[in-house]
């Protein structure tokens, strides 16, 4: 079986940036600006093929991005002064990961459901339709555990506004919120392919993206 592979990198953004600002308000235009990283000329599926997921972070000093694909992120294509950048390989995380491990965790999602239509209407396709509160809890539990994660708790907060509520070219609009919590590792191996596909709809939009880290021990 072959290694897994991933890089990540992490962005400090510089929110006095005009580029930083305009990409805080589109979510589509933060979409191409990090695409600037992966290498040119792999079609209109690049985000796919490189398997770039990315999230917005709100800390205490300021707001950050972190940004996954399969290769190696140039990010000295980003714009000037878009923001301080660290970059790191996530081969030893892959390598860690083993049945039994604790860990912590945090991902932003877009939980949604089919809506069901009536017998009459069987021919149709119901409208894909966002999930809240204890139903969003239940979405995340669920594709969790198909993730190879029995979650031990979890704590949704809000996404920052700009990102939480936007448009795709399909006109599919996209709900995001965000999970912290507390894992034991159930399936290593549908555990790399959560980690390294993402998890859910809206990945060009800035979900789907799952951060993990050892769990505290006392």
């Amino acid at each position: 079986m072959n290694q897994p592979r991933a890089f990540l990198a992490r962005i400090d953004l510089n929110l006095q940036d005009r580029a930083v600002q305009r990409d805080l308000r589109d979510a589509n235009q933060m979409h191409k600006t990090l695409m600037r990283m992966v290498p040119d000329g792999l079609g209109p599926q690049a985000r796919r093929i490189t398997g770039m997921l990315y999230r917005l972070d709100t800390v205490e000093h300021g707001t950050i991005l972190m940004v996954q694909a399969s290769n190696v992120l140039d990010t000295s294509r980003l714009p000037d002064r878009y923001g301080r950048t660290q970059t790191r390989d996530l081969t030893p995380m892959f390598t860690a990961l083993r049945k039994g491990l604790g860990v912590r965790y945090r991902i932003v999602v877009n939980p949604v459901k089919r809506e069901r239509l009536p017998l009459e209407r069987k021919d149709q396709r119901g409208r894909i339709v966002p999930l809240t509160g204890a139903d969003a809890d239940q979405w995340w539990i669920r594709r969790a555990a198909d993730a190879g994660l029995e979650l031990h708790t979890l704590t949704p907060a809000a996404v920052p506004a700009v990102l939480s509520r936007t448009t795709d070219a399909s006109g599919m609009r996209h709900s995001l919120l965000r999970f912290d919590g507390t894992a034991t590792v159930t399936d290593p191996a549908a555990l790399t392919e959560a980690l390294l596909s993402g998890i859910g709809r809206g990945k060009a939009y800035g979900a789907g993206l799952l951060s993990l880290a050892p769990a505290h021990t006392a």
